[in-house]
């Protein structure tokens, strides 16, 4: 069964969406469960009853949108992904995932087809991490990898618990954790990186997901006069930290195979003062790998330069490893689905792993899962200059249509 998708449609829809938390350099800034995300997944509410779907919500508010099938009695097939962005974020990351099932089902809609299987339209709460961390943190619950309780009491920068972010959103329902069970799930995104585009192809069909560990690290060494103080004599914290800084990233940069990757994405000096020796600096740090071997041997290497840091400049280090996600492998059944509807549509693709993390890699726990990729330019991504075309934004939909239409009507559990 094909039918076609309206990408004009879905293009406006993605506009549309765009326009609530719009930044002045053309992103989006929703944050998860601010009034903008907030007012996001209200819009997309009203846009799924239009089409007779019904919402529910679960304890940490993700949101489940059914279309029912001809055997409401069998698991559903799924697609999804979240609105939630960076403070910075552009207009294609996770929100493409989200209305591109929207598009499906205004299609099915509009054709009046009727699946073997119901369908859900799922939007994941928090999955970028950037109020409330670690990333992918509702999935994971949904997943039963965090409790309920622990990912509620989550705290922002303010000291705002999730729980109470959530109750503020009055979206937090009464669907029990881990319901709906899905028969497959799929994942539409942009890329966020530039291999297809360099290489001039259409669709990433995505295998898996590499491997990723958070840190939160303090450095304390002790406050002293920029000018009288001796350089054999300081405990300098920022220093310590350029250099575990430096020597990481050149580990990184040195691997030939181009698959270790660090990242320090936040750096904090405690009260800085331009003439004051910095006494405690706090940063993050991100390791990731395609092999979990490999990571753990980047992690190593990570808490190695650490004690040569206490070593060199006689300081405390105390790391805390906040987030854990091993290397993923997807479903064969909903990878060859994928592959399918590409072929079948004649599209240039490749296999792929992603760099990134998404809510898939948890759901993938617990039911059979795989995802999409589509080029975006540049491979830019969580920065306002975000972009994929309309064109590229409606064939990943077409392919997410196919792949779906086809899980949908399968009745062979796969996993």
């Amino acid at each position: 069964m094909q039918v076609s998708i309206d990408g004009q449609r879905l293009w406006s829809s993605l506009m549309a969406m765009a326009e609530i938390g719009a930044t002045p350099n053309g992103g989006s800034n929703r944050l998860a469960l601010t009034p903008e995300d907030t007012a996001g997944r209200q819009q997309l509410i009203e846009w799924c009853a239009g089409i007779g779907c019904h919402v529910r919500s679960d304890a940490v508010g993700n949101l489940f949108f059914r279309r029912p099938g001809a055997r409401d009695d069998l698991e559903p097939a799924a697609v999804g992904s979240h609105l939630d962005t960076q403070p910075k974020g552009g207009r294609f990351d996770g929100v493409l995932g989200v209305l591109a099932g929207l598009e499906v089902f205004r299609t099915l809609h509009d054709h009046q087809i009727v699946t073997e299987r119901p369908l859900e339209l799922i939007v994941w709460t928090n999955e970028e991490g950037s109020r409330f961390a670690p990333a992918m943190m509702a999935s994971g619950t949904y997943a039963g990898v965090f409790t309920v309780d622990e990912t509620l009491a989550r705290q922002d920068e303010q000291g705002i618990s999730f729980g109470q972010a959530l109750e503020e959103t009055g979206m937090k329902g009464s669907l029990p954790i881990g319901k709906p069970r899905l028969a497959s799930f799929l994942e539409l995104h942009i890329e966020q990186g530039p291999v297809l585009e360099e290489e001039g192809l259409d669709i990433g069909v995505v295998t898996g997901v590499q491997g990723m560990r958070w840190f939160d690290l303090t450095i304390e060494g002790n406050a002293a006069h920029a000018g009288t103080t001796p350089m054999a004599y300081r405990h300098d914290a920022l220093a310590a930290a350029a250099r575990l800084i430096d020597r990481l990233y050149a580990i990184a940069a040195d691997d030939p195979s181009g698959d270790s990757k660090v990242t320090f994405g936040c750096l904090e000096v405690d009260t800085p003062s331009r003439n004051v020796i910095p006494a405690q600096v706090t940063l993050t740090v991100d390791l990731r790998h395609v092999h979990d071997d490999q990571l753990d041997t980047l992690e190593a290497r990570f808490y190695s330069e650490l004690d040569a840091l206490v070593e060199a400049f006689g300081v405390v280090v105390t790391p805390q490893r906040l987030w854990n996600s091993p290397v993923v492998a997807f479903n064969d059944h909903c990878i060859a689905s994928i592959e399918h509807a590409t072929r079948a549509r004649g599209i240039a693709y490749r296999r792929m792993l992603s760099g990134a993390g998404h809510d898939a890699v948890y759901v993938s726990r617990v039911a059979p899962t795989a995802m999409i990729f589509i080029p975006c330019r540049d491979g830019i991504s969580h920065n306002e200059a975000e972009y994929s075309t309309p064109e590229q934004c409606a064939l990943g939909t077409q392919v997410l249509c196919d792949a779906l239409l086809h899980n949908a009507n399968d009745l062979e559990v796969t996993q």
